[in-house]
C-alpha cells in the first residue's frame, strides 16, 4: 500500500468537534503502528509503518483526540468484531430494541455495522434495516446473519446514494464508529442528508469523563481519533444543524454514553440527564490543563508499576500470558514497552487474530484453549473492559491457582 508512507500532520491545531484552537498536548506517546495492523509470522522481521500518537485535549469541549495519521483505505479489511464477546450480544440486543421503537416501522441504518450483530437482532425484531461499512470482509459475515450492507466509507455522497435507493432513514445509529472519523463535520453532513426530517441519530461511544477518571489512556490509538465528551457532541451537533436531546449512561467499555440527536428544527429541549452529565464533565475539570496533566502523570506511574510487577514475577520464574489482543491492549503494550520478554503469548477469541503477531511488540496470538494446555501462572487482562466475562469463562483456571492482573486504573493482581 503506497499510501502507508503518506505524511500527515502529527498534531491538531483545531478541535475536530468544536473548532476551538485551545488544544493541549498532554500525552505524547511516540510512534506507534496502527493498533489493528496485526503481523503475519512470516513478516515478523519486516519493519511496520508507524505514526506519531500525540494525545491532545480540547480545553473548550473536553474532547481527547489525535491527528488523523491512518492511511486511506485502512478499514477496507478490518479485524475487530464485537460478536466475540458475549457481553456485546446482550448489549446490542438492547440497543436494537431501542432503535426499533424509535423507528416506528421506518428504516434503521447502522453506520459502521461491522459483522452485523446489532442489525441481526433488529431484523429478528421485525425491523427494516441497512448497514453501511467499508470492510468487505465483515460485510460477508453480516450477510450470513441476513443483514444487507452497503459497502463504502460514509460520506455525504454515500448518504445521497443510500437515500436515493432506500429512502430516508428514520433512525441512524453508529456504535464506537464516530470516534474513528477524522472529518466529523462531513460525517454529520451525511447524517443530515440521509436522516428523515423527524428522525433520530443515535451515537454510542466511550465517555471521555470516565476515560479521564480511570486512566484509560489505552483507548487512544490512531484508529480512535477522538474520545468524546458529551459537550463535544453537543457542540458538534450545534455546528451541523442538529441538537443533542437525550443521553443514557452505559457501563460497557469502561463507561460509555448513548447520545440521541435530532435535527434542530424538531429537537425540543435537552433532557435532565443531558444537563446532569454536562455538569459531571465540568466537575471533572475537562476544560483544565491541570486535569489532563495529572492524568498523564498517573499513566506514567501506571507504566512503571506494571513493568516492575511483570519483571518481579518473571524473576520469580512465573509464566505470564496476556488475555485479549484488542487495539487498546496494543497501545498499552507499545507505550509501556512490554513484549515477548515479559509476555509469553496472547490469547484472543477472535479467529481473525489467531496465528498473528501483535502490532509493534509482536507477541504471538493464540486461541484461548492454550490456557488450559500451558497453564500460565498469570494472565495480564488487556481486554479489561470484558473482565467479568473473562473471569467467568476461566473459573477453572482461577480455581486451579491461576491469577489475573488488571492494568487499569492502576496495576493489581486480582485476589
Amino acid at each position: 500500500m503506497e499510501s502507508l508512507t503518506t505524511e500527515r500532520p502529527s498534531k491538531l491545531s483545531h478541535c475536530r468537534a468544536c473548532a476551538s484552537d485551545r488544544m493541549f498536548l498532554f500525552l505524547p506517546m511516540g510512534n506507534h503502528p496502527p493498533a489493528n495492523m496485526f503481523v503475519r509470522p512470516e513478516e515478523a522481521d519486516e519493519q511496520q509503518p508507524s505514526f506519531p500518537l500525540n494525545t491532545q485535549a480540547c480545553l473548550d469541549c473536553g474532547m481527547i483526540q489525535v491527528a488523523d495519521q491512518i492511511p486511506d483505505g485502512f478499514f477496507t479489511h478490518y479485524l475487530y468484531i464485537p460478536s466475540g464477546a458475549r457481553t456485546m450480544h446482550g448489549h446490542f440486543e438492547g440497543l436494537a430494541k431501542v432503535l426499533i421503537e424509535k423507528a416506528e416501522g421506518g428504516l434503521v441504518v447502522d453506520i459502521g455495522c461491522n459483522d452485523g450483530l446489532m442489525l441481526g437482532f433488529a431484523n429478528r425484531m421485525g425491523g427494516k434495516t441497512l448497514g453501511i461499512d467499508p470492510a468487505a470482509n465483515l460485510a460477508e459475515k453480516a450477510a450470513e446473519l441476513g443483514v444487507d450492507v452497503h459497502v463504502a466509507y460514509f460520506h455525504p455522497e454515500t448518504a445521497d446514494k443510500v437515500r436515493e435507493k432506500h429512502g430516508p432513514a428514520q433512525v441512524i445509529s453508529t456504535t464506537n464508529t464516530l470516534n474513528h472519523i477524522g472529518d466529523l463535520v462531513g460525517f454529520m453532513e451525511g447524517v443530515g442528508r440521509l436522516l428523515a426530517k423527524d428522525g433520530w441519530f443515535v451515537v454510542e461511544v466511550p465517555w471521555g469523563r470516565d476515560i479521564l477518571r480511570t486512566n484509560q489512556f489505552d483507548n487512544v490509538y490512531h484508529e480512535h481519533m477522538s474520545e468524546m465528551s458529551l459537550r463535544s457532541l453537543v457542540k458538534l451537533a450545534e455546528r451541523t444543524g442538529m441538537q443533542v436531546v437525550d443521553v443514557t449512561y452505559l457501563p460497557v467499555h469502561g463507561g460509555s454514553m448513548r447520545v440521541f440527536m435530532r435535527k434542530a428544527s424538531v429537537a425540543g429541549e435537552p433532557s435532565a440527564e443531558v444537563v446532569r452529565m454536562l455538569a459531571e464533565e465540568d466537575k471533572a475539570g475537562m476544560n483544565s490543563e491541570e486535569t489532563f496533566r495529572q492524568m498523564a502523570e498517573r499513566v506514567e506511574e501506571m507504566g512503571e508499576a506494571l513493568r516492575a510487577l511483570l519483571a518481579r514475577l518473571k524473576s520469580e520464574g512465573k509464566s505470564i500470558a496476556g488475555y485479549g489482543a484488542p487495539a487498546k491492549g496494543n497501545t498499552l503494550l507499545n507505550y509501556f514497552g512490554i513484549g515477548p520478554e515479559m509476555l509469553d503469548y496472547l490469547v484472543d477469541r477472535n479467529p481473525l487474530k489467531q496465528g498473528m503477531l501483535s502490532p509493534g511488540v509482536k507477541v504471538p496470538i493464540h486461541d484461548p484453549s492454550v490456557i488450559a494446555e500451558r497453564k500460565p501462572d498469570y494472565l495480564l487482562v488487556l481486554a479489561w473492559n470484558f473482565f467479568d466475562e473473562i473471569r467467568q469463562q476461566l473459573s477453572a483456571y482461577e480455581e486451579a491457582g491461576g491469577r489475573f492482573i488488571l492494568p487499569l486504573p492502576f496495576p493489581k493482581i486480582v485476589a
